[in-house]
């Protein structure tokens, strides 16, 4: 991998998170890579990561940059995207990588469709063995690319999120679940979640 500097540790722990490998894994790790060549690890410097996408290469940016769903320091924007932008919190340093999906090679859109099959269980033995070699040959070339071929990197046009907060959570006057602050709808004087908002708020 001439190119990469992601280390086989890394790649196999990113593998062992996600639970298998694919060529969407692949993205988000070279993405991540990207992040802790230009901003670092979350450990060093507070990185937040925003990633348009739902996809497979999320993982990857979780385990590799310690942003992470649940320490708040990773937003999901189901903008359905394959692009992700960090920002470095102590001195605003950020970007934003849009993968090109025609870096995946001329075998791309038939490994795609391929993968599909194989997924659903209708590949036939021959489909299996072509998607096999494809997916050999778009790993190779996902991983020896250099950074630059594969994403167009600017800076992000929308300004860093702030960071988690701890909030107080409110009880629901419908259904009585606590909920966060900042997740309630006031009506008629009363509290509610989102669900039980959009119930009582109906119009007939």
């Amino acid at each position: 991998m001439p190119n990469c500097t992601l280390t086989q540790e890394q790649i196999d722990r990113a593998v062992s998170f996600h639970g298998h490998e694919c060529p969407g894994l692949w993205i988000g790790l070279r993405a991540a890579e990207l992040c802790l060549r230009e901003l670092g690890h979350n450990d060093e410097n507070p990185i937040i990561a925003v990633v348009e996408t739902d996809m497979c290469g999320v993982d990857g940016i979780q385990v590799l940059t310690g942003c992470t769903l649940g320490k708040g320091n990773l937003i999901h924007k189901d903008l359905g995207k394959t692009a992700f932008s960090f920002y470095r919190t102590t001195d605003e340093k950020a970007l934003r990588a849009v993968f090109h999906r025609e870096a995946m090679g001329p075998e791309g859109n038939e490994l795609r469709d391929l993968m599909k099959k194989v997924f659903s269980g209708s590949a036939t033995e021959e489909e299996q063995a072509r998607a096999k070699a494809l997916k050999a040959k778009a790993r190779q070339r996902v991983f020896e690319a250099p950074l630059a071929d594969l994403f167009t990197v600017a800076q992000p046009i929308v300004l860093a999120p702030r960071p988690a907060k701890i909030l107080d959570s409110l009880t629901c006057a419908a259904c009585g679940e606590s909920t966060m602050e900042s997740r309630t709808r006031r009506f008629a004087g009363e509290t509610y979640c989102i669900p039980c908002f959009a119930d009582v708020e109906q119009k007939v």
